[in-house]
């Protein structure tokens, strides 16, 4: 079985700062693949570089067996046009930490303006797709709510369903919950899990521990730009053999 994500001796460099140091990591397809480590270790820029939000430094990600933001020809990779990188980004979802959603739109409007701009789609099946996706999030009667009369946890769960429209192959999660007041957790958490359950390929960077054991099948934690150890949830979480992620761990369970 080929894997959904690749990536490949990935580096990252901001100036003369190296984030990246040379990333390597397959997820199998319909798999959920939890991102631990402390801040600064690179995971978000990992993450960010799956749908070439960050151009790489050096390396290379593909997404189902394509290279994202590049083609190549013999041994030469060479940039693709943004029209066609914004089609491969449409196969790619992300949800960010803030949630990113258009002030001045609706929930609904929020969900259907990928659906109608990008796929193509008709409004009226736009329009059902979304409400079946706000169904799917518990928001079907907020639809006509502007972000300002959301809550955090319902601006957030919106988020997931406006990625979900896009019909993605995979989905990237950056911290979705660090934003939220802890009583708002558990409601995105239940949305993700219910998305992890119906096959979808996850990356998640998390905090929650509590979700990453119950729900992944990997576990991955990064430390100062590398991977360091990654395995079955339950060895890494509760038997971590790195020194740095037996530290994280302790401070953080």
């Amino acid at each position: 079985m080929k894997p959904m994500v690749e990536i490949i001796d990935l580096h990252k460099s901001f100036g003369k700062v190296e984030v990246l140091k040379g990333i390597n990591l397959q997820v199998k397809p319909g798999s959920v693949t939890s991102i631990l480590g402390p801040s600064g270790s690179g995971k978000s820029t990992m993450l960010r570089c799956i749908n070439h939000l960050e151009q790489p430094t050096g390396g290379a990600v593909k997404v189902n067996g394509d290279y994202v933001g590049y083609t190549r020809k013999g041994d030469v990779l060479s940039e693709i046009s943004g029209k066609a990188l914004a089609k491969q980004r449409a196969g790619i979802g992300m949800v960010f930490q803030r949630f990113d959603l258009y002030a001045h739109k609706t929930a609904l409007e929020n969900i259907i303006e990928g659906p109608l701009r990008v796929l193509g789609q008709s409004r009226s099946a736009a329009t059902d797709e979304a409400m079946a996706l706000l169904e799917r999030v518990g928001l079907r009667n907020r639809a006509r709510a502007y972000p300002a009369q959301l809550s955090g946890g319902q601006q957030q769960r919106v988020a997931i369903a406006r990625a979900l429209a896009m019909k993605p192959k995979v989905m990237l999660f950056d911290e979705p919950t660090s934003a939220l007041d802890p009583e708002l957790v558990g409601e995105v958490l239940a949305v993700m899990k219910e998305v992890a359950a119906s096959g979808m390929t996850m990356l998640v960077v998390t905090h929650e521990i509590a979700f990453a054991r119950e729900v992944s099948s990997e576990v991955v934690f990064m430390a100062d730009g590398y991977i360091v150890e990654q395995g079955d949830p339950n060895l890494v979480l509760r038997k971590p053999s790195h020194p740095r992620t037996q530290d994280f761990l302790s401070r953080v369970l």
